[in-house]
């Protein structure tokens, strides 16, 4: 097991320092590395256009994120924080949620710094360097967003101590890693988790499975997601500074209803939803997974 954990995952027995953070070793990546980074870059560039909310695209360019190979995290650092004060910080891969909210409440971005295998080039089920990298780290430099990612950090702190992390992180995923964004051109991508994979770039904007309902902060919270296909529904926000202003808050009195409200399940619709789009989801039926 251990074998083929670093077969993997490069940096699986990596010296790990008290934050969780290691030493990328920028210059240890193989040629065949850089040249995974490099395709996979070359594939989401000929996707996202059109499809990717304009501040991703922007501070992509900002960034100078090229298909040039696996980006020095130190030299990346230094021009985000030039932009917005954080910083991406090496890790071997997932870490302690305790780390990662400290991390993020500190304008710290925690990115795993292993590359796929080719084996895995199309799916992984662990972030690695392209999702973190590409997918999370370009609107970090918009400065609405970072100053969401930073609050969603603290209240990560809190959702910890109360133990009910479980609604937070739900959260997380429909907004930071799946979220869609309501623009005058039409939805667009923020979620990193749709913005580095090629095949849920198109199916979140363009299939007629899924639902599409406009952003409710408790109705999040409730819901489940899946973790190892595309999903069920997308939440759409109206922009960064809804985002921000609905989730700046003490979440207690939210929390504390939030006990005595029974969860939902990722496909459905319920009374009180501002459903932009009502999902046919015949690709989860024909999967299994959709309920009648």
């Amino acid at each position: 097991m251990a074998e083929a954990l670093a077969d993997k995952n490069r940096y699986a027995h990596a010296p790990r320092n008290a934050d969780w953070t290691i030493d990328q070793d920028w210059a240890s990546y193989t040629p065949e590395e850089h040249d995974r980074w490099n395709r996979l870059f070359a594939r989401q560039a000929r996707v996202l256009p059109g499809r990717a909310c304009d501040a991703f695209l922007a501070a992509k360019q900002k960034l100078e994120l090229s298909r040039a190979g696996i980006p020095d995290f130190a030299e990346l650092s230094e021009r985000l924080a030039r932009l917005t004060g954080w910083r991406v910080v090496p890790v071997a891969g997932l870490i302690p949620d305790d780390a990662f909210f400290d991390h993020l409440a500190n304008r710290r971005f925690p990115a795993g710094a292993f590359i796929r295998p080719e084996r895995e080039l199309d799916y992984l089920s662990e972030p690695d360097v392209f999702h973190d990298v590409f997918g999370h780290v370009p609107l970090l430099a918009d400065p609405v967003y970072a100053e969401f990612l930073e609050a969603y950090g603290k209240g990560g702190q809190r959702a910890l101590r109360r133990g009910q992390l479980h609604n937070l992180a739900r959260l997380y995923w429909y907004t930071v890693e799946f979220g869609l964004l309501a623009t005058p051109a039409g939805l667009r991508i923020f979620g990193a988790g749709i913005l580095s994979s090629p095949g849920e770039s198109v199916f979140s904007l363009e299939d007629s499975s899924p639902n599409r309902i406009a952003f409710d902060l408790e109705r999040i919270m409730r819901t489940k997601y899946i973790i190892s296909d595309y999903q069920q529904t997308y939440f759409v926000v109206e922009s960064f500074e809804q985002l921000l202003a609905e989730c700046y808050q003490d979440f207690g009195a939210l929390y504390d209803d939030l006990r005595a409200q029974p969860d939902i399940e990722a496909h459905a619709l319920c009374a009180g939803d501002r459903v932009l789009t009502q999902g046919d989801q015949h690709y989860f039926r024909a999967r299994g997974m959709a309920a009648e």
